[in-house]
């Protein structure tokens, strides 16, 4: 995983950054299986929290705080130019991150025999 590849070697505007894009792709999988479109960040954070979090009740509010938190630790981290990201909430985000993704590919019927069987296939 970059983000991990990224946090090891002390890369942590990097880590940031790639954490909240492993969560924005899992969303966007979402997105695609409800046929929901969008081209902007806001839209698709607001569509999740709103069907999955308080209409649906289908994840718990532990994860519109996840994906809120890494959407706005990597807005600072790629844009505030004096914004240095501390290690340790970093790597907390790492971690909130696995357990946001494992939610979103139990929704998506994902499971990790599926994900290596389909490494295997070679086209």
């Amino acid at each position: 995983m970059a983000a991990e590849d990224a946090l090891k070697l002390g890369h942590l505007e990097t880590a940031a950054n790639r954490i909240y894009y492993s969560i924005f792709y899992a969303v966007s999988a979402l997105a695609v299986k409800y046929s929901f479109k969008t081209s902007k960040h806001s839209q698709l954070r607001g569509w999740f929290n709103k069907k999955f979090v308080y209409e649906d009740k289908k994840f718990s509010a532990d994860l519109s705080a996840i994906y809120n938190k890494t959407f706005a630790y990597r807005e600072k981290s790629d844009y505030d130019i004096v914004f240095k990201p501390k290690k340790d909430e970093v790597k907390k985000l790492f971690s909130a991150s696995k357990k946001f993704i494992k939610e979103i590919k139990k929704e998506l019927g994902i499971n990790d025999k599926t994900t290596n069987k389909a490494r295997q296939i070679k086209l």
